[in-house]
């Protein structure tokens, strides 16, 4: 009896067909919105308003590529775990346990990302009502807990979820927008604000850190590919406009944001969003974009804990993990025991470390799995190149993108490097004493003959 078979009847049980394109669209900007309420603002602390600006339409392109690499191979490679299951096929074993745990960790720390920022907007709330003492961490406790159950209890209704609290987290960025009047000067202060480049075009480099979380997150859309209906259409169309929309609200925030507060201090806001519309002193405008901020921490901690259980529960089946993290629960036919491991290490990080560095461990494993996606579309259109193989969606001017997003990728570490080196190299110590443990010992529990489940010719040269 594997991992997936059910005890009662002796079939073998997988993830459930049940999800639609909105759904898709729910996973991929559901799991980047809060980058627009939160965390992006940072990178105005690095190096100015005008840095952001320039670091928010940077990481733009990045993810672009991103997008594009992710949509030509994902509905090609139609697997739970996504860029793991891609390395798994395209590269090797070693490859893909990397990126797998860049996966789990890049979506697990966001998830405590999201927990922090709830646990801190329910403390202030508090502290406004008159509770001096109230403390934000049972709320990050239970926010944790709860995503888990409803992720637990079944995919489509934690998407479902997913997909109506984005959609008016998003509006509500709207509505702020065209509240504020940006045709006019009744609000917005640019002319006053923008002060140029206070620490040059270095503070520029700088900003390119926290300019990745208007987008960190778009290519989690790959882990739905085992539970869509239609992966071959549904994946590559919602990837695709889910970027399209990450990037008009990216600039509809830095525009709002960046016109109604100094750079000084919306450097270190915590929630950017919830304090420009308690600028405008409109208590209808504060109400709604403090439901959004929720509602988006909300919409992406759930969808982390759905990509990071995946790509865990992926690992588990193909023996990279043990293949206890294999299994399929018989009712829910959700992967159940990744879904409850990765609970508690969630809630460490959540409970004891600070914000900054949660969001950096998120975004280096992030930037670790880019790395890897540029060479593997290299790789995967040597081996099989087009017409050897049907591909539902091919991404235009290859190999371009590829060559850009190392490029982009390239300076982002650099970017990093200056206001986390110690973490960085912390981070590549963890990885590499990660993989001498899955070849020394991992390795050979693993069954690659079993792994390959894509009916493709031998690739060329093989």
């Amino acid at each position: 009896m594997t991992a997936e078979t059910s005890p009662a009847n002796g079939e073998r049980i997988s993830l459930l067909r049940v999800l639609g394109p909105g759904h898709v669209w729910a996973l991929g900007v559901g799991i980047v919105l809060v980058g627009e309420y939160m965390g992006w603002n940072f990178a105005v602390g690095k190096g100015g308003a005008i840095a952001a600006l320039i670091a928010c339409w940077f990481a733009g392109l990045l993810y672009t590529c991103v997008a594009m690499i992710d949509s030509e191979v994902t509905s090609t490679v139609a697997a739970a775990g996504g860029q793991y299951a891609q390395a798994k096929h395209i590269v090797g074993p070693l490859m893909a346990f990397n990126v797998g745990l860049y996966l789990v960790f890049a979506y697990t720390m966001l998830e405590a990302a999201n927990a922090i920022t709830l646990g801190h907007l329910v403390q202030i709330v508090g502290v406004m009502a008159g509770f001096e003492d109230a403390s934000d961490k049972p709320f990050i406790v239970l926010t944790i807990m709860f995503l888990a159950w409803l992720n637990y209890r079944g995919v489509y209704t934690t998407l479902t979820f997913s997909l109506v609290i984005t959609a008016f987290a998003f509006v509500f960025i709207c509505v702020l927008f065209f509240a504020v009047q940006p045709w006019s000067d009744a609000y917005i202060k640019h002319d006053q604000l923008l002060t140029g480049l206070p620490y040059g075009w270095l503070g520029v480099l700088a900003a390119l850190h926290f300019g990745m979380w208007f987008y960190l997150g778009i290519e989690g859309t790959t882990q739905a590919a085992e539970e869509v209906r239609s992966p071959a259409r549904a994946l590559p169309l919602d990837t695709m406009t889910g970027i399209v929309t990450l990037l008009i609200a990216s600039t509809m925030t830095w525009y709002i944001c960046s016109g109604l507060m100094p750079w000084e201090y919306l450097g270190q806001s915590v929630t950017p969003l919830f304090d420009a519309a308690r600028l405008t002193n409109s208590t209808l405008l504060m109400v709604l974009l403090f439901i959004g901020t929720i509602f988006s921490a909300l919409a992406s901690a759930n969808c982390c804990i759905n990509d990071a259980s995946r790509a865990w529960f992926s690992m588990g089946r193909d023996r990279y993990l043990p293949q206890v993290f294999g299994a399929v629960h018989p009712k829910y036919r959700t992967p159940y025991r990744a879904i409850a491991f990765l609970v508690p290490v969630a809630l460490v990080f959540a409970y004891f470390a600070p914000l900054d560095r949660v969001i950096t461990f998120s975004i280096l494993s992030g930037l670790l799995e880019y790395t890897f996606m540029a060479f593997n579309v290299i790789l995967f259109r040597r081996k099989w190149p087009l017409g050897s193989i049907k591909r539902s969606y091919v991404h235009p001017f290859h190999p371009w993108p590829a060559v850009m997003l190392l490029v982009l990728c390239s300076a982002t570490y650099f970017a990093v490097f200056l206001g986390y080196g110690t973490q960085l190299i912390a981070m590549m110590v963890f990885y590499i004493v990660a993989s001498l443990w899955f070849a020394v010992h991992r390795y050979k529990y693993v069954r690659r003959g079993e792994q390959f489940a894509m009916p493709w010719p031998r690739p060329v040269g093989y």
